[in-house]
């Protein structure tokens, strides 16, 4: 399970992202880059991470559901997922 602290970071991150995402659009529009070069660092989107909802796990993420690899496969054999079962052939 990931650190408290980096959980906190990424969402600290999101946030950013989201307050500065119409002023950065509109600086990129004029091609103004000096001053998209003074907004937060962390206010670009390419500095975001996906991790886990649950554990805060970097790796192993799935998209679809937002949950990593092993969440993912505790959850469905739990039947916490809906439409998920055990593949058999």
């Amino acid at each position: 399970m990931a650190k408290e602290s980096m959980k906190a970071r990424e969402v600290k991150r999101q946030k950013l992202v989201e307050k500065y995402a119409e002023k950065r659009k509109a600086l990129k529009e004029a091609g103004d880059y000096e001053a998209l070069q003074k907004l937060p660092k962390n206010s670009s989107p390419v500095r975001l991470h996906n991790r886990c909802k649950l554990t805060g796990r970097p790796k192993g993420y799935m998209r679809q559901f937002g949950v990593s690899r092993v969440m993912f496969r505790e959850m469905a054999n739990n039947g916490l997922i809906p439409g998920v079962k055990k593949a058999s052939w």
